[in-house]
C-alpha cells in the first residue's frame, strides 16, 4: 500500500527495505531518505519518465553536480530548485504518491 503523505513515507524509513508494491519512483526515493544514494540512483536512471528524470536531477543536485543536474531539471520540464533539499524530497515523495 502506498503511504498516504511525506509523514507516512517516512514512517517506513525504519524498515529493511521498501514495500515491493511501491512505484519505482518512490523505491528511488526511499533509497536515497535511508541514505543509499547509489540504490536510488540505479533506480532513478531507468525511469524514462518526467518524475525519473526530477529524482535524477535531485539526486546529482545533491551530490554536488549542478551541471548535470541542470540538464535533467531541463528533461523533468522543472526549474533548477531555489529551496533545499529537505523540501525538494518531501515535494517528490507527495508527488510520487499522487502518481
Amino acid at each position: 500500500m502506498l503511504p498516504i503523505d511525506f509523514k507516512t513515507f517516512k514512517e517506513t524509513l525504519d524498515f529493511s527495505l521498501p514495500p515491493e508494491k511501491w512505484t519505482l519512483a518512490l523505491k528511488a526515493l526511499w533509497y536515497d531518505a535511508k541514505g543509499d544514494w547509489n540504490a536510488s540512483h540505479n533506480i532513478a536512471q531507468d525511469l524514462h519518465t518526467p518524475i525519473g528524470s526530477w529524482i535524477y536531477a535531485y539526486l546529482h543536485r545533491k551530490e554536488g553536480d549542478d551541471w548535470n543536474a541542470a540538464f535533467w531539471y531541463r528533461q523533468a520540464d522543472q526549474p533548477f530548485p531555489k529551496y533545499g533539499m529537505d523540501e525538494e524530497l518531501k515535494q517528490l515523495v507527495e508527488i510520487a504518491i499522487q502518481g
